[in-house]
């Protein structure tokens, strides 16, 4: 195994600081090791960079249904044996798709790390990629899109601002795509997408947990050193323009019958130190019952039924979706005129330093959550490592929040919550409901 670098980091600076070693393989795969005594139990898992925004425009919903069809089988793992294997060996295993990137991770007694090894090799080196397979997640990835889209009161409120908030970038779509795109697919165009991003030197593993490093390392070179390298990926640049006018849209929902605010904003790269200032404002704006909106618009005035927000922090771009829903005799234009006022505040005053403490305190605890389990530490160590190009970042991002200042809050707050910088989603029962 040559490695081309290796890493120490941890010690004694801090308890909470997680320890790591990093190298990586001939092949180009990085490798994460994490090591926690704790408890018997060790993760294995695979971050690969590919996700939604990686497709083709005209056949979008590969990535998500590769999350799905490499649990159907290998050349060495049969078919419907995958989650077999590991729940008979006491392991619990999933996997989850974002614009970004893919992530697959199995759990198990520290006993069976190699078995967690070598199934993640298999998916990676020994792919099955056939008619069945491919008919069986096609009918799973419907009936996904019908529960949780289509058929799900307010189902496509993310589809919709994605939709209207990017005209050139591929996080225009949903991660789960288009169901007559992966109908109209053939065999090789799934193979080709599977040859072209699940190669070693677009992926990471991180083993987390109850380890021995040198038997760890043996078993890694052994299973995945001998996977070939694929052809580097050139990935396109997409550059949206600014918006410098208030984006207007409708759309008619056939699941509801209250009409629902949906206001958006687009944000920058979660890598940015913007972004991170934005993630302190949409804390205070609209985080949790105790946020400014959430009392004033819910608890005080009355106005809403429900005030909430999400914030999608993403490689390129990132979006602040803020919705609620009105009480009857008020209006969408009622909250988000009430939105704008605590907008207003925060662009043109200082918050108070209790609230800026409070902000502290929230993203200091949410760290310590992230970090608090295995499973987190091990996805966390892979997503700074592959998305972020910092790994570092696991231990040192929350000295970024920490140097966020009061000012700078309210200076990003001007800069990117304006009205002539956001979409505006008329969100409505379809007219065959008003009309019932």
């Amino acid at each position: 195994m040559a490695i081309s670098t290796a890493l120490l980091v941890g010690g004694t600076t801090s308890a909470q600081t997680i320890a790591f070693e990093e190298y990586t393989l001939d092949n180009g795969l990085h490798v994460v090791l994490h090591q926690d005594h704790d408890a018997p139990v060790v993760v294995t898992s695979v971050m690969y960079h590919v996700g939604s925004k990686d497709e083709n425009p005209n056949k979008t919903g590969f990535a998500h249904f590769f999350e799905h069809l490499l649990f159907e089988g290998t050349k060495n793992i049969g078919r419907g044996e995958w989650f077999k294997i590991v729940s008979s060996n006491g392991g619990v295993n999933n996997a989850n798709t974002s614009d970004d990137r893919t992530y697959y991770y199995e759990v198990f007694p520290s006993n069976n790390l190699e078995l967690g090894l070598w199934m993640e090799s298999e998916r990676l080196l020994h792919p099955v990629i056939n008619q069945v397979g491919v008919d069986t997640q096609t009918k799973v990835i419907i009936e996904e899109k019908n529960t949780r889209y289509d058929n799900q009161p307010y189902g496509m409120i993310i589809a919709k601002v994605k939709e209207n908030l990017f005209e050139k970038h591929p996080y225009r779509w949903t991660t789960i795509g288009s169901v007559e795109h992966l109908n109209s697919a053939t065999l090789d165009d799934f193979k080709d997408f599977n040859t072209k991003f699940y190669i070693p030197n677009n992926a990471v593993l991180v083993v987390a947990g109850d380890f021995e490093k040198k038997q760890a390392k043996e078993w890694i070179q052994k299973y995945f050193g001998v996977i070939p390298s694929g052809t580097p990926i050139k990935r396109k640049t997409f550059v949206e323009e600014p918006i410098t006018k208030t984006i207007k849209a409708t759309y008619e929902d056939p699941n509801i019958q209250i009409p629902m605010l949906v206001t958006s904003y687009r944000t920058p790269s979660m890598k940015s130190r913007d972004a991170r200032v934005l993630d302190l404002i949409s804390a205070y704006l609209s985080d949790g019952k105790s946020s400014k909106l959430y009392k004033k618009i819910v608890d005080d005035k009355k106005k809403a039924l429900q005030i909430g927000a999400v914030g999608f922090s993403q490689e390129d771009y990132g979006m602040y979706i803020v919705y609620g829903l009105p009480m009857q005799g008020f209006t969408a234009e009622d909250l988000l005129q009430e939105i704008d006022e605590e907008i207003i505040k925060i662009q043109t005053e200082l918050i108070s330093e209790k609230d800026y403490l409070k902000l502290q305190n929230q993203f200091e605890n949410q760290y310590v959550n992230d970090n608090s389990s295995l499973e987190g530490i091990a996805e966390n160590l892979a997503r700074y490592y592959l998305l972020y190009g910092d790994i570092h970042l696991i231990n040192n991002e929350k000295d970024i929040y920490r140097s966020i200042t009061r000012e700078e809050i309210r200076t990003v707050a001007q800069k990117y919550l304006n009205p002539n910088q956001r979409l505006i989603l008329d969100y409505i029962p379809a007219k065959e409901v008003n009309q019932n």
